[in-house]
This record gives C-alpha cells, sequence and structure tokens, in this order.
C-alpha cells in the first residue's frame, strides 16, 4: 500500500503520494463493500461498478512501489554507488516480503484461523518478492538505458506467459505454498506474481523517466506518459477482439490484453495526478489563507498516500475483523460507500495521531522492520 520504499521527507514528489492516497480510498471501498454489503444487493448494477473500480488498486500499489523503487535507487546511486544502491533496495524488497508474513500473523493471532492461513500469498507477498526482483534487475547495469529494456522485456514476458503458467499441468507438482506465488489457487491467494509482478516491474520504468527528467521538462515528460499510456489502452483494447493467440485465456484473470490495458492506465493516471497537483499548488499560492488550514481535501489524500501500507495494515481489520462483526454482508450497498467515507476519515485522523507520535521516533535493531509501516 504502501510506500514501501521512501518514508516521508522532504523532496517527496506530492502527486505520487496523491495518487497513491486516490488508490487508498479504492482499496478500502474494495473491502468495505467486499465484507459489509448484502448478499442480495450484489447483483445490481452499482455494486458492479464498484468491484469494478476496486479493481484498479492492487495494479496501481504495485505500479507506484516500482516507480519509487527505481527512483530511490537511482538517487542514492548518486551518492552512495550503485552496488550500495542496489543492495539497499535489495533490502527493502526483503524487507516488504518479511511484513507479509508479520501481516499474516497479526491476522492469525486476531482471527485463530487454520494455521494454513500463514502461508496465504496476499499483494504485499507478491511486491516483496517482485521489488527484489526489480532490484536484482536495476543492478544489472548502472546505464539508465539498460535498464529500461530490462524492465520491458521482464514487464512483456510476464504479461504474455500469464495464460501459459495458468494452463501449466507441470506445475501442480509444487507444494500448494509455492505453486499460489505463481499462479492463483483457491482458498491460497487471489495475487500471484504471473501477472502481478508485471505492474512492479513496469512502474519502474517510468520511475527511471522520471529521475531522469529535469524539472523544466517535467510537462513534457508527464504529455509524454499520457499519450503512452492513451495509446497502449487503445492498442490493448482493439486487440482483445482479436482472436486470442492462446488456447486458454480469460480476459478478466489471464488476458495479456487486459493487463496492458490497466498498465496504460496506470501510466495514464500520472499526469493527471501531476496536473491536479499544480492546481493545489495554485490554490494555496492564491488562497493561501483557506490552504493553511490541513484537512483540505488534497492534503488529506496525500497524507492517506503516505502512510499507505499503515492504513492497509489497520483497515483490513476494521473492514473483516471482530468490530465489523455485526455489519457482515448486512448493509445495502449504498451504506457501504457511505461507511467507506466514515472509514478513510477515520483513518485519516489516525494516521495524523501516528505521523505526531512517531516524528522523532527512530527504529533500529529487528525494530527497523516496522519502519515501513509506522514512518
Amino acid at each position: 500500500m504502501a510506500s514501501p520504499v521512501t518514508s516521508l521527507r522532504p523532496g517527496r514528489k506530492a502527486y505520487l503520494d496523491w495518487l497513491r492516497g486516490i488508490a487508498v480510498i479504492v482499496m478500502v471501498a474494495a473491502h468495505v463493500t467486499d465484507a459489509w454489503t448484502r448478499i442480495e444487493d450484489r447483483q445490481r448494477d452499482l455494486y458492479g461498478y464498484t468491484v469494478l473500480i476496486a479493481g484498479l488498486a492492487a495494479p496501481l500499489f504495485l505500479f507506484l512501489a516500482g516507480l519509487t523503487l527505481s527512483m530511490a535507487a537511482s538517487a542514492r546511486a548518486s551518492t552512495v554507488g550503485h552496488r550500495a544502491a542496489a543492495r539497499m533496495a535489495c533490502r527493502r524488497g526483503l524487507q516488504i516480503f518479511a511484513l507479509a508474513f508479520l501481516f499474516r500473523l497479526q491476522a492469525q493471532l486476531l482471527g485463530w484461523g487454520p494455521l494454513v492461513n500463514l502461508l496465504k500469498v496476499d499483494i504485499l507477498n507478491v511486491m516483496g518478492i517482485a521489488m527484489l526482483a526489480a532490484a536484482v534487475l536495476w543492478s544489472l547495469s548502472s546505464h539508465r538505458a539498460t535498464r529500461i529494456a530490462l524492465f520491458a522485456l521482464a514487464t512483456v514476458a510476464l504479461a504474455m506467459s500469464t495464460p501459459l503458467v495458468r494452463e501449466a499441468g507441470w506445475l501442480a507438482i509444487l507444494p500448494d505454498a509455492i505453486e499460489a506465488y505463481v499462479r492463483p489457487l483457491p482458498g491460497r491467494t487471489n495475487f500471484a506474481l504471473f501477472p502481478w509482478a508485471g505492474f512492479l516491474l513496469g512502474g519502474a520504468i517510468t520511475g527511471e523517466l522520471i529521475h531522469a527528467a529535469q524539472a523544466d521538462r517535467a510537462p513534457r515528460l508527464q504529455l509524454g506518459f499520457f499519450i503512452a499510456g492513451a495509446g497502449v489502452i487503445a492498442i490493448a483494447y482493439a486487440l482483445s477482439f482479436q482472436p486470442s493467440i492462446y488456447p486458454n485465456a480469460n480476459f478478466w484473470t489471464s488476458s495479456p490484453t487486459f493487463f496492458f490495458m490497466r498498465f496504460g492506465l496506470n501510466v495514464a493516471l500520472l499526469p493527471i495526478a501531476w496536473a491536479i497537483d499544480r492546481c493545489h499548488v495554485f490554490a494555496r499560492r492564491q488562497w493561501h489563507t483557506v490552504f493553511t488550514a490541513p484537512d483540505v481535501p488534497g492534503r488529506v489524500i496525500t497524507t492517506l498516500g503516505r502512510s499507505s501500507l499503515f492504513v492497509y495494515w489497520i483497515h483490513v481489520e476494521m473492514a473483516y475483523g471482530a468490530i465489523a462483526l455485526p455489519l457482515r454482508r448486512a448493509v445495502p450497498i449504498e451504506l457501504s460507500l457511505l461507511g467507506t467515507l466514515l472509514l478513510c476519515a477515520l483513518l485519516y485522523q489516525i494516521v495524523r495521531w501516528k505521523d505526531g507520535k512517531m516524528r522523532d521516533v527512530r527504529f533500529t535493531g529487528p525494530f527497523k522492520i516496522l519502519s515501513p509501516v509506522l514512518k
């Protein structure tokens, strides 16, 4: 959810936090409506639209994780060197992977489910491994053009091989706990490296380009992102009507065309977020007395975005856990959406409280693993 690569500090690009904050709100809506909406409302068009929009959150989180990983590694390379920056990126991927099991342990202690749940594969597991893979690819060359080519090849390979991996019978010989990382298994995971890791590796391409761009070239770069993203969407959409080149491919789960439509949307959202941030900057200059308040909408969203992993960590129990048991599949879809807004408002206040408490805290030793969650 995370802002798994960078922590709150000067120099952050606010439009990336804003975009991550939008993904947070969509994520909360996805979990709340799934957990709380009554059965009879799940056939309604409004619920269907909610599910469609909710599907945008996970690709966007992974995409932004890859973007920030490559940006952070490139920035560090200029001060500590290429090899050291690569090692730091690898450590961060391992850190996120370890946090996935810590999150599962928390869920186990709160829910007392079967112990096999500790081995479930969720988005943090996929994110951690994909970040490690991206860090290894980044380490292979100190030349940006080569790294971009490697990320592009890996992204295309993951997307194009997904239908084949989903149907590969020989993968059944793997232990379920391992196979669940490669392709979805009922009860084990909704996420798998094929194709989800492709969003993170593809995001690393945009991170390289953003880091390389000079400040005065930012508008041109963002326009390029919009054109490229829209072009990828259009081409993938047109190809989705053509006969499939695969014996079996489900458009909504394993089709490369659907993958690239979502990937193109992520790229196109970057300049939209950048333009909205420019509007926020203009508004703060023109009406500075109004925008000194901490709770203006744009600042609320960026605050949630900066603490996206923390929000992910605590909101799942709020949506699915014992605290929300009276609401479990018991309310109309309209009340689920209202509950989403109220929960986001509560989460924002919790994040502000957390930021105040953690401002001067430094994690050391084994507690350093908590830094991406609490800082």
